[in-house]
Parts: C-alpha cells; sequence; structure tokens
C-alpha cells in the first residue's frame, strides 16, 4: 500500500469531448461547444483551490482542422493551470501539432503517449485514436512503453489516461465504436500485474460511467460541449440538450483517489 501523502493532495481536472469549432459555429444538434467550454473554464478558474493539472482527453475538436484547434488554443488561453493535451476520434495528430507547436510532449509524427509527475502522482497518456475511423486501438509500442514504465517504479501511483474507454458502459452505440476487444485485453493485463495505477480515466461516451475493472476504477468523464442522452441498450447517439457541460476533479490524497463529476 501507498503510504498518505506528506504534502498537499494532487488535484487533476479533466475536460472531455470539447468538439470545439469555428467562431461562430454550431454542431448538428445546435449546440455551441465553445460556450460550453469557456463555462468550465469560468467555474475551474473560481474553485478555492485551483488544480494542478488539467487534461484535455481527446475530441479537441469537431472536424480535426487547424481553424478548430486555433479556436481551442485562444480558449484554453484562458486557463490559469498546465494543460496537457490527448487526442480523439474527432482529432488529426498532424493540424494539432501544428497549432500547439510549443508543446514537446505532443512529439513529432506517430501516436501521443507521455506522461508527467505531479509531486508523488505519475499522470499517464495514451493514444487510442485510429484516424478517420469512430474506435479505437492502442498499438504495440504504446503498450510495451506502459508496462516497462509502470516496471520501472512500481511503487509510484498512476493515472492512466485514454479517451476510449476499455469496458462496456452498457450504451451499445458508444461501446460499438469503443478501444478494440483485443486493445482492451492487452491492456487489462498490464493494469492487472500493475496495482499502482489507481485509476484509468477516459471519455467518448458523453455521460459519467464508472466501472470496476482489472482490479482498479475506469471512470469516464462527461462532456464540455454537451452530454449524449442516456441509452442502455440499442439505440443511435442523441444529445441530451437539459443536462449542463460538466468535468471532472481527481482528487489524490496519497492514499485514496476520489472523483468527483462537477456540471456547469
Amino acid at each position: 500500500m501507498t503510504s498518505p501523502a506528506r504534502g498537499k493532495p494532487v488535484v487533476v481536472a479533466q475536460f472531455s469531448d470539447l468538439h470545439v469549432m469555428a467562431a461562430g459555429q454550431r454542431n448538428e444538434y445546435g449546440v455551441d461547444a465553445a460556450a460550453g467550454l469557456m463555462r468550465c473554464i469560468e467555474h475551474l478558474g473560481a474553485l478555492d483551490t485551483a488544480p494542478d493539472l488539467l487534461v484535455a482527453s481527446g475530441d479537441l475538436v469537431d472536424a480535426g482542422t487547424a481553424e478548430e484547434y486555433r479556436r481551442v488554443r485562444e480558449l484554453l488561453a484562458r486557463v490559469e493551470v498546465p494543460v496537457c493535451l490527448m487526442p480523439g476520434n474527432h482529432d488529426r495528430r498532424s493540424p494539432l501539432r501544428q497549432v500547439f507547436h510549443d508543446q514537446d510532449y505532443l512529439g513529432r509524427s506517430g501516436r501521443i503517449h507521455y506522461q508527467r509527475m505531479v509531486r508523488d502522482l505519475r499522470v499517464i497518456a495514451l493514444d487510442s485514436v485510429i484516424e478517420g475511423r469512430e474506435g479505437g486501438d492502442l498499438d504495440d509500442v504504446q503498450l510495451q512503453w506502459l508496462d516497462d514504465l509502470l516496471c520501472d517504479r512500481p511503487e509510484q501511483p498512476a493515472l492512466v489516461f485514454m479517451h476510449h474507454p476499455p469496458v462496456a458502459t452498457g450504451f451499445s452505440r458508444m461501446d460499438r465504436i469503443s478501444v478494440s476487444g483485443e486493445s482492451a485485453q492487452r491492456l487489462g493485463r498490464i493494469i492487472a500485474d500493475h496495482p499502482q495505477v489507481r485509476a484509468v480515466l477516459c471519455g467518448h461516451v458523453h455521460r459519467s460511467v464508472q466501472a470496476l475493472w482489472q482490479g482498479t476504477q475506469v471512470s469516464v468523464c462527461p462532456s464540455t460541449a454537451f452530454q449524449a442522452r442516456l441509452r442502455l441498450g440499442p439505440g443511435r447517439f442523441e444529445a441530451s440538450p437539459d443536462e449542463p457541460p460538466a468535468y471532472q476533479l481527481h482528487y489524490w490524497d496519497g492514499c485514496n483517489l476520489a472523483t468527483h463529476t462537477v456540471t456547469v
């Protein structure tokens, strides 16, 4: 067991499924995604205690264009804490890297994966995106990198972020376009071997979902843009306009992780 932290707790904020479009545009559901993001940014900025880090866990923009990434960069510039970006299935790596060219952790080519230390907590990002497809997978390079990283410091508590959940949520439309079964199995074996992974933190579903998996917690963050209408079973994806934008705060006290879903 990890002993309690001697310093102050670590708080990691998570925004997901931002779906930002060019200025003045609304999506097919009539939603101004940028307005929802701004509500979340303003709420985050008004918290009594600022988070240590914000992870934006994919679908940063809606169509993957440079114009949209310039818009999301403009909006995220108002966040007063460090920000880490991850791609989702709506993202495209080349324009993302082009617009955020000063963010070295995004790399120059290939999939985007990295780690970030926040005091005693290791924050790990994986790239589950197959460009041009809604579903995802994890490649051999990332899975080996993750296993080596966790083997190197087995006593170091870690959070693993990825866009697509590795578990079924019961929302069959989204489960069909989640991470591949093979990738989920291979990742699951790594997670089961490394109990220092305190949670796998995802997005994609546009709803808050919690699950136990491979000895750890899987938490799916709702969207800063719009939520999906709840459907347990078959049915198409529909926006739920009455549900507000939301994000999550992950509170690590050195021993336990608590996740708060924040609606704005």
